[in-house]
């Protein structure tokens, strides 16, 4: 399995190849200790800058419903509307309400580097 990180230092964006360690899903403190690495910062800032770019993706989510990423993919919130269910223990039907939830679409150059 490949991962495409892409890092952003001041006025660069440098991608990278890297694979996971074991094959196993990599965890926000590898993540921070790879970019702590590969943009030459501290754990501490690389920490902050993700904390940045999430808590960024999500406000981007909330005010304009959108956040793109050239070339990485582009996050939207959707709305799901209410439905009926099941409740797989009892069989009796529930309300399911209606909700936001967070989609993600992945870019062309995301898709390449994952095949």
């Amino acid at each position: 399995m490949c991962f495409l990180i892409i890092l952003i230092c001041k006025d660069n964006v440098f991608t990278k190849n890297l694979e996971c360690m074991g094959g196993k899903n990599m965890s926000k403190v590898e993540l921070v200790e790879l970019i702590a690495k590969e943009a030459g910062l501290t754990k501490a800032d690389a920490a902050r800058a993700l904390d940045a770019t999430l808590a960024g993706i999500t406000a981007g989510l909330k005010k304009e419903g959108k956040v793109s990423l050239v070339g990485f993919g582009t996050f939207s919130a959707k709305k799901r509307a209410a439905r009926e269910g099941i409740n797989p223990l009892t069989k009796e039907a529930i309300k399911i309400p209606a909700k936001t939830v967070a989609s993600f679409k992945a870019g062309s150059k995301l898709k390449d580097a994952l095949n």
